[in-house]
């Protein structure tokens, strides 16, 4: 590429102690240590209300929702750190990408997600660390026409995954995170070189 691959991170919590938010921001160091150039964002800076197509025909798209798509289409690729609530994606992540994949002055919001490359990883104070949400997020990111990537991490017992300064205890993890995102700014490269 002319340029380095611009990839989008984030969490699917807008908890401020988030272990997603701590996961996600090793993430975009690990990204920008293999030569891409990670913005990461907290979904908390983009609130919108719960998806009703009523309110959508009144009062169109929300501002934060306007805002994102912005950033969305500046970047090649995602990266989605997100938790599971009882087994299932959150629901911010879901509404996120809800209000994002709307028509919009005539652009498709789902063609603002195709030819996106993504990796998603997950961390949870539970025994799976997120596992079964995590295919439920391939599963939507799939049906809007981006490409995940098959690897992924679940760090389970995630408040005791991170020292003091919110970096993976277990050398293993790191190693997964960091493969992942070489794998992603790599297989970005290729596809846009």
């Amino acid at each position: 590429m002319s340029q380095s691959p611009r990839i989008l991170v984030f969490a699917g919590s807008a908890r401020r102690g988030s272990f997603n938010k701590r996961l996600a921001k090793l993430a975009a160091e690990r990204i920008e240590a293999h030569g891409g150039r990670p913005t990461l964002i907290d979904l908390a800076d983009y609130p919108m209300p719960l998806y009703d197509g009523d309110l959508e025909e009144t009062s169109g798209l929300p501002e934060s929702a306007l805002a994102l798509r912005e950033q969305l289409a500046e970047h090649q690729g995602l990266l989605i750190a997100s938790p599971e609530y009882n087994g299932f994606i959150t629901p911010l992540l879901k509404n996120t990408i809800d209000w994002l994949t709307r028509p919009h002055q005539g652009d498709s919001g789902l063609a603002l997600f195709q030819g996106r490359l993504a990796a998603v990883v997950a961390a949870s104070p539970g025994g799976l660390g997120g596992l079964r949400g995590l295919a439920l997020i391939r599963q939507l990111l799939g049906n809007i026409g981006v490409t995940v990537l098959p690897d992924q991490l679940a760090v389970a017992g995630a408040g005791d995954a991170f020292d003091e300064e919110g970096r993976l205890v277990q050398e293993g993890q790191r190693k997964s995170l960091d493969g992942i995102c070489r794998r992603l700014v790599e297989d970005l490269e290729r596809l846009h070189g």
